[in-house]
């Protein structure tokens, strides 16, 4: 394709690459981020409305000699992301890639990334709290990693609920779903539980939590929201996050902790030492959460996968070839 970038849509994205393929990709990444072959720049945000923000990301790696950004801005749940990788051999731009699926599957993969590694081999339950559009992908990753055969499902609107039922029912005609109308109810005796809201003030407390469940907590992903309370940390045998400067910047929960409380963050263990160090379940395990906030080279490393599986494909979209141009130091007429 010469030197021209291509821009990639969401179709593309969807028909390159599935949840298997994109955990197996996170940890591979992960590997490379722990022998210094891949790298982050921290998240950043800005909020531009009371639960409104713009968001920016990105890495590089090393190993596969790519680097690259993400960026978008959630406007009362809707958003348009993009990424734009980049050459790291020399400099060039690659691709412009359409990044709201993307994101999708890199957020439920890393779900599924968490549930593989801290949670009980033998689940074969979970409860997803929140149904809007990662509800579905969420519990996906969990059924990639486990041999999931009831799903309970709980948030508070109950037509939000029937849908997302409906919707699991089609996917997976063979797991029993199960529709809940209170928290205690979705949550009682369950050993996987997925929180995925946009809830500004904590509703899951550790009395909500049987001994050995395992806690994705997914949806608190800038310091203005919050899904659990302080108690459910000071319950955990194990906590993990995809990346620790995320948390210390823009997890609510984290910080008040651990920075504020009578939390240690030399026991909060990044997924690549979980991996780098190939983690076991202890027997006693009380609980586990994982708290993945977004990182960089997880999107990378997926946009990478993409593009590579374009990149003979006459039908994606050629952008122009950069022509540079001199200056208008004087004036434009």
């Amino acid at each position: 394709m010469g030197t021209s970038p291509i821009w990639l849509t969401e179709a593309d994205v969807t028909a390159s690459i599935d949840l298997v393929s994109a955990i197996d990709t996170l940890e591979d990444v992960l590997v490379a981020e722990i022998s210094q072959q891949a790298a982050n720049m921290p998240k950043t945000h800005l909020m531009v409305g009371e639960n409104n923000a713009m968001h920016a990301l990105g890495g590089a790696i090393h190993s596969l000699r790519v680097c690259g950004t993400k960026t978008w801005v959630n406007i009362d749940g809707k958003s348009s992301t993009m990424i734009l990788l980049f050459s790291l051999v020399d400099g060039s731009c690659l691709a412009a890639i359409e990044s709201t699926a993307l994101g999708q599957i890199r957020t439920a993969a890393m779900s599924g990334l968490g549930t593989r590694w801290l949670s009980d081999t033998n689940v074969t339950e979970m409860a997803i709290i929140g149904t809007g559009k990662q509800a579905l992908p969420q519990i996906a990753a969990c059924v990639a990693v486990r041999p999931l055969s009831v799903v309970r499902v709980f948030s508070r609107q109950a037509k939000k609920r029937q849908a997302l039922v409906s919707e699991i029912n089609i996917e997976f005609p063979d797991i029993e779903v199960v529709n809940c109308d209170n928290l205690k109810e979705a949550t009682r005796d369950v050993p996987l539980i997925t929180l995925c809201t946009n809830s500004t003030v904590p509703f899951f407390n550790a009395n909500m939590a049987s001994q050995g469940a395992h806690i994705n907590a997914v949806g608190a992903i800038v310091p203005s929201r919050v899904e659990f309370t302080e108690d459910v940390l000071m319950r955990c045998t194990t906590v993990a996050v995809d990346t620790l400067v995320g948390v210390q910047k823009l997890s609510q929960e984290f910080i008040s902790h651990y920075e504020n409380g009578d939390g240690d963050w030399n026991q909060v263990l990044s997924m690549s030492q979980v991996i780098h160090e190939r983690y076991e379940r202890p027997l006693d395990t009380d609980l586990t959460l994982f708290k993945p906030m977004g990182m960089g080279i997880a999107d990378i490393a997926i946009a990478k996968v993409v593009l590579d599986k374009n990149l003979d494909n006459k039908k994606v979209h050629t952008l122009p070839e950069r022509q540079r141009q001199k200056l208008p130091l004087v004036g434009v007429k």
